[in-house]
């Protein structure tokens, strides 16, 4: 199953270790949900992401495609210098941006 845009976009740029197009993938209220915590907007998930995402050389390798309305969970494979194993992301999209993105082990 192809990823929706944004989402795709988003995963893209994480790869490339492209902070800038990453954070241009959320709406300007966008929210990254990393196990309960809670990163609003561009200068909180830039901050978050230096120290645990793009900071940290993450891959993430698609695995599996889930569906359910506006949201997509997708199941990667994480690697880099933070955490690797698997995770799931669920993408909620809003118009041509990502408006959540929530990971869970």
């Amino acid at each position: 199953m192809p990823l929706p845009e944004p989402v795709a976009a988003a995963i893209d740029a994480a790869n490339a270790g492209d902070l800038e197009a990453f954070l241009g993938c959320f709406t300007p209220d966008g929210v990254v949900d990393d196990w309960g915590r809670e990163f609003h907007g561009p200068t909180e998930i830039a901050g978050w992401s230096d120290k645990e995402f793009i900071g940290v050389n993450v891959s993430l390798t698609v695995e599996a495609v889930e569906p359910d309305g506006d949201d997509t969970t997708v199941t990667a494979q994480g690697g880099g210098d933070g955490f690797n194993g698997p995770s799931h992301f669920t993408f909620r999209v809003d118009g041509d941006r990502v408006s959540r993105m929530t990971i869970r082990e």
